[in-house]
């Protein structure tokens, strides 16, 4: 099988002029408490480019655990997934974005229907939405309005099978969903070692396409997957086996070790590609640092280092629209960082700019609005 696809970026449809690049809101997610110093919901920071700095957040809006969000196409909408839930599932929320004040505005609220969604994405066309259940190891996908908001649940598809017969594995828990075009979807299962391949039509749902199912390592535990510009090759972490995993038309063609080395009670968690395609990234959670491959002209990666400092549980991490800075957020840090990209080695310096933000786990880019 391949992950053809039609077109992974769709064109930027805001309207108003747009600020000098170097101005970004930040909108990270989090995991809510009812402490007085625990996070409440999504909130919104302002990033300049040019000079690296980041402002301390605000409350863009209140949510329980908006875990992971996603950006529209058109950056007019958010969308954010509220980890918990029960057999229904948990909350799956769009958001209106005033990209002039960094404001959000709810639009609507529908069920992930099963348990701990975790992830979601948009489609590069903007018309769906498709979200993973960690807790009930499914997937589903709503249809996305012109307006931003959730339509009707298009479909929703319960993974079957084990890796093993203990622990995480004991069962399906579907971690992220990638579009692969329009209309084709990949979501990662770290339960049964697999990423599954999806066809979605409006009028018969969602529906699986097992032939396409790319098999990882067993135990691996795939967690998240990053899309490369050649429609045939695509990286997925090992979250159980601290691993990176080149996939060539839907087979891994090669394992590494996201660690120098054994680091026990390591977890790997985000898997993101440079916006050049010449380096992979992959969080560790446990040795606190950011691996970095750099990859080949086969597609094939060679293990370039470690970004260090001061970083606590790094479970995600992106880099900014200009490609120059890297903000990682620290779970268990209470904060979100900045570190400046070296473009030749993939490598990073840590800055010195921090925010405070507890149990941050997200982070997404809009362009600030005249």
């Amino acid at each position: 099988m391949s992950f053809s696809r039609i077109a992974l970026v769709a064109a930027f449809a805001a309207i108003g002029s747009v600020a000098p690049a170097a101005d970004h809101w930040v909108y990270l997610g989090v995991y809510t408490g009812k402490g007085e110093k625990d996070s409440k919901g999504v909130y919104r920071a302002r990033f300049n480019d040019a000079t690296g700095k980041l402002t301390e957040p605000e409350l863009a809006a209140e949510m329980d655990s908006p875990s992971f969000i996603a950006v529209h196409p058109n950056k007019k909408f958010l969308y954010a997934v509220g980890e918990g839930g029960g057999k229904d599932g948990g909350p799956v929320v769009a958001f209106a974005i005033d990209a002039g004040t960094g404001a959000l505005k709810k639009l609507n609220e529908d069920k992930s229907g099963g348990s701990g969604p975790c992830h979601i994405t948009i489609s590069p066309n903007g018309a769906f939405a498709a979200v993973a259940n960690y807790g009930g190891g499914s997937t589903c996908v709503f249809a996305v309005g012109e307006d931003g908001k959730l339509g009707k649940r298009l479909g929703f598809v319960q993974h079957k099978g084990s890796s093993t017969d203990k622990g995480r594995q004991e069962g399906p828990h579907a971690h992220c969903c990638a579009f692969l075009d329009g209309n084709r979807l990949a979501t990662v299962d770290l339960g049964i070692d697999r990423v599954k391949v999806f066809q979605i039509d409006p009028a018969k749902g969602v529906i699986e396409v097992e032939k396409d199912d790319v098999v990882t390592p067993a135990g691996s535990g795939p967690r998240h997957i990053a899309l490369s510009a050649d429609p045939l090759f695509a990286y997925v972490c090992g979250e159980l086996d601290s691993t990176v995993n080149v996939i060539k038309e839907g087979k891994v063609v090669q394992s590494l070790s996201t660690l120098p080395k054994a680091t026990p009670g390591n977890s790997t968690a985000e898997c993101i590609l440079s916006s050049d395609g010449k380096f992979v990234y992959v969080s560790n959670r446990g040795h606190n640092s950011i691996a970095v491959f750099k990859v080949n002209e086969d597609h094939k990666l060679t293990a370039a280092g470690h970004i260090t400092g001061d970083i606590k549980i790094p479970r995600n991490f992106n880099i900014d629209p200009s490609g120059k800075w890297m903000l990682i957020a620290s779970q268990d840090g209470g904060k979100v960082g900045v570190w400046e990209l070296d473009a030749k080695t993939g490598g990073a310096k840590e800055t010195g700019t921090t925010v405070g933000l507890s149990k941050c786990v997200c982070v997404k880019f809009v362009p600030v609005l005249k």
